[in-house]
């Protein structure tokens, strides 16, 4: 059975600790890999070669590094099939949504390539008598990345690749649910250029979390995963005088007026609700239908889910694939199972779904409960599957209220054909990304990703300019220089005057 091991130095290390985890293919069931965990000498050792690398990479040109992202970008657009191949076999999600991760991951290597007019400084002259003052950003040193099994090679690229061109050196610590794709982004970019040690993977679980968190080499932790541990990642790393960012869970809201075009509205819940089995941080767990709405609404969202083709991730004909685990699928199935007890109405029931021939794959079909009182447990989770929740609204302030009153704010939507409601809501609803018309709106590699409330703890989102801020430090320098008229040395050409 094929070992998952760490990529620390440039290369591969084997790992000591005699721990592993089984890596399962979840449109089989089968356990097809096992990945080995790190030990804190590991954790140490990574640590160590990043720090090593650093005095040389943090020092090095613009010119240079961005020489190698370019490179690298072209490596990882050659090998993009290759890498959704791996995500597919090790997450479940079908092809063509792994390969929207690949592309969305490499905006974000662009905008690394980029990193020399990102970084460009400040100057203003003759703030005083021949003194000028000017502000630069400077790389940190070592800092770490901790990064989910939903998207296990976007997001580790929504950080790596910003954090290298910067001048750090980095730290990844990728789910051990789908290791192999972050493994071979490491690969990658020393087939790129890349020097040793200024990229590392560790493999592993809170013993290389704590370790990381922990460790006084590093400066600075990026992380993304679920509510819970994004506290517990921002505490500890606060303790040890770490920067963070650790970007939480979700309960995205879309609320629907009764201007909206409802066919293109239930179109778009659809993707947004069971697109890569609702696995996402950014799917639309909630539908909120304002007015009349909500019978019209639901029906045509139960007619769409009904016709959706559910299967391996890699067969073509899949729109969507299995869970990740047997475990997570059996929990999302149960907030199904209690939706009715607990006041919903269940219009579409995905649990005890199967896949012929592959009985034993973490499938789940998709559910739509409509009328969730907000007391209901499939309204109050975050329950991370195929389960779209439908809650009526009398009025757009009651929806609205509903929607702020909720203790996430990561993304939200609204969709109408009124400018003005929908100016309004993206100024009222208290959320970090919100989408007109747009179901999930995740923003473009040059604007920053992240939300409000317990979906960010920390100051800073990821990626864009505030990924550039969170991986530098600004430093001001103040400068006077004596002018050749006070006398001293004056190399001018002389003259007879």
């Amino acid at each position: 059975m094929k070992t998952i091991t760490h990529w620390i130095d440039g290369k591969p290390v084997e790992g000591t600790s005699g721990r592993f985890s089984p890596v399962y293919n979840p449109a089989t069931g089968a356990q097809e890999k096992q990945v080995a965990f790190a030990t804190v000498d590991e954790v140490d050792a990574a640590v160590a070669s990043a720090k090593a690398a650093f005095e040389s990479w943090g020092q090095s040109s613009l010119a240079k590094r961005t020489a190698i992202l370019f490179k690298y970008r072209e490596l990882l657009d050659a090998h993009r099939d290759e890498i959704a191949e791996l995500i597919t076999a090790e997450h479940g999600k079908v092809h063509s949504d792994a390969l929207g991760e690949v592309a969305r991951g490499l905006e974000i290597v662009e905008l690394a390539c980029g990193i020399s007019v990102q970084l460009k400084g400040e100057l203003s002259t003759q703030v005083s008598t021949r003194v000028d003052v000017a502000s630069i950003r400077q790389p940190l040193g070592v800092v770490a990345g901790i990064t989910p099994f939903n998207f296990p090679a976007m997001v580790p690229m929504w950080m790596f690749p910003l954090a290298i061109a910067c001048g750090n050196t980095f730290v990844l610590k990728p789910s051990e649910k789908d290791p192999s794709a972050s493994y071979r982004l490491a690969e990658l970019a020393t087939e790129a250029g890349l020097p040793e040690g200024v990229l590392n993977v560790v493999q592993g679980d809170k013993v290389a979390v704590d370790r990381l968190l922990e460790h006084p080499d590093i400066e600075a932790v990026s992380f993304v995963g679920s509510t819970p541990i994004a506290k517990y990642i921002q505490l500890k790393a606060v303790e040890h005088g770490k920067r963070v960012q650790a970007l939480g869970g979700a309960k995205n809201h879309m609320l629907v007026l009764p201007d909206a075009d409802l066919d293109f509205a239930a179109d778009q819940a659809i993707n947004a609700a069971y697109g890569s089995a609702g696995e996402r941080c950014m799917a639309v767990s909630v539908v909120v239908a304002v007015g009349d709405t909500g019978d019209e609404l639901v029906g045509k969202i139960a007619e769409r889910a009904k016709n959706l083709r559910i299967g391996p991730g890699n067969d073509p004909a899949s729109e969507m694939g299995p869970l990740i685990t047997r475990e997570h699928r059996d929990k999302v199935a149960s907030y199904v199972a209690s939706a009715a007890g607990q006041g919903a109405e269940v219009v579409v029931d995905g649990t005890g779904y199967s896949v012929e021939g592959h009985e034993d794959g973490f499938f789940l079909g998709v559910s739509l409960l409509d009328r969730v009182p907000l007391t209901a447990d499939a309204y109050r989770d975050e329950i991370f599957g195929p389960v779209l929740a439908v809650v009526r609204a009398e009025t757009y302030e009651e929806a609205i209220k509903l929607i702020n009153d909720s203790r996430w704010g990561n993304g939200t939507a609204i969709f109408t054909r009124d400018g003005g409601a929908a100016r309004r809501f993206q100024l009222e609803v208290k959320a970090g990304m919100v989408g007109v018309n747009v179901p999930i709106p995740v923003p473009v590699g040059y604007h920053s990703f992240g939300g409000w409330k317990d979906s960010l703890f920390g100051d800073l989102h990821i990626y864009g300019n505030d990924g550039i801020a969170f991986y530098t430090q600004g430093k001001v320098i103040t400068t006077r220089w004596p002018d050749p008229s006070d006398g001293g040395i004056n190399l001018g050409f002389p003259s007879n005057s």
